[in-house]
């Protein structure tokens, strides 16, 4: 999710600029997209990860990271608030995301239809 909810992720190049920074982290530390919708102010992905391997975290860092360097300075913005001034973090993204692991084939097709019905939902 945007930081404050920006509704930035739809804007000019931020499309590409999502897609490159995937396309990047795939090329290092790999994962198929199984189903994804991307919204102006937050992203749903299913992704499946090598056997073994569950470290989500480090490429949705990777992928935040990847994007920011993008879009910084051609998307506004707000002031970052003394916090991330301290921590040297940008206003692009939250801090946080959730993950969920998929159990069953039932949850799959669930998060699945999450995924495809949530933009519907947001309008």
């Amino acid at each position: 999710m945007t930081y404050m909810r920006q509704p930035i992720l739809c804007l000019g190049d931020s499309i590409k600029a999502l897609e490159e920074s995937i396309l990047e982290v795939q090329q290092s530390r790999p994962f198929a997209i199984k189903a994804w919708a991307i919204l102006p102010d937050h992203i749903h992905a299913i992704w499946e990860l090598p056997e073994g391997d569950t470290d989500f975290s480090i490429r949705w860092a990777l992928v935040k990271k990847g994007f920011t360097k993008r879009v910084k300075g051609r998307i506004d913005t707000p002031a970052p608030n003394m916090s991330r001034v301290t921590r040297r973090e940008d206003t692009i993204w939250q801090r946080r995301f959730w993950e969920h692991k998929i159990r069953d084939e039932a949850d799959f097709r669930a998060h699945v239809e999450y995924i495809h019905y949530n933009p519907v939902r947001h309008g």
